[in-house]
């Protein structure tokens, strides 16, 4: 099985694709097929090709391919039927919340509105955490804060590094509010949109100067406990900052 490599003439797709050298054969057929499911290539209610077929196309065995099925099955990709074979789920029945599907979605024509759900996602719990941050914070957890901000003040000039930096902002604010399930929802989503242009735009220097006015009205607010204004920072900065980087569809 080591020897064997992907290298998929899926219709859509460039040929001669090799995976060989992208991890085990079977995430890498993962990863092709749920792109091609998901963008629409094997659209919902269609076949996908035989056992044989997709064996050939990928030129790995019918244990990968075998191992490959379960997995799409379990993203609530695929389903096999007897005397069917196996067909591609409607998208209702997708999980959208699975690394693989989302970073597929992100990529779609209509990725955009994805991408307007995962702000709204952020309003609801960003919002909420930084309330909760701004209850609870210590003055040790206010310190790091702060040392974070001054940070981030100084690699303004730098819209690359202090994109990277933004995160441990965002991230050190919900692990304060310590609602773990929303943290891990917003990272793992996020993490995904990151890899698309759409999410971070082309940020210029003016305007990583308001992103960093954003920040200090959330400091200040979480700074002194006051949930409220700690919420409306957050919210005003997430959204006035994906309004003005968001690309018009079309």
């Amino acid at each position: 099985m080591s020897e064997e490599t992907v290298n998929a003439a899926t219709p859509g797709m460039p040929d001669g694709s090799s995976f060989s050298k992208r991890g085990r054969l079977a995430d890498a057929v993962i990863e092709h097929l749920t792109n091609a499911i998901v963008t629409g290539i094997y659209p919902e209610g269609k076949a996908l090709p035989t056992e044989t077929a997709l064996c050939e196309m990928y030129k790995v065995s019918r244990t990968v391919i075998r191992e490959v099925s379960t997995t799409l099955a379990e993203k609530g990709l695929i389903v096999s039927q007897q005397g069917r074979g196996t067909t591609v789920q409607e998208q209702s029945k997708w999980n959208l919340l699975d690394a693989t599907v989302l970073a597929a979605l992100f990529r779609r024509d209509d990725g955009l509105t994805y991408l307007d759900s995962l702000i709204e996602i952020r309003l609801l719990l960003e919002c909420a955490m930084s309330s909760r941050a701004a209850e609870r914070i210590t003055d040790d957890e206010v310190a790091e804060l702060r040392s974070i901000l001054t940070r981030l003040k100084s690699i303004s000039a730098d819209p690359v590094a202090y994109g990277a930096a933004d995160l441990e902002f965002h991230d050190f604010i919900m692990k304060v509010s310590g609602n773990k399930l929303g943290r891990a929802i917003i990272n793992g989503i996020q993490g995904q949109a990151l890899a698309t242009r759409d999410y971070h735009g082309h940020p210029t220097l003016s305007d990583i100067e308001a992103t960093h006015q954003a920040h200090e009205a959330i400091v200040n607010a979480i700074e002194q406990h006051e949930p409220e204004a700690a919420a409306r920072a957050m919210h005003d900065h997430i959204e006035g900052s994906w309004k003005h980087r968001r690309r018009t569809a079309g």
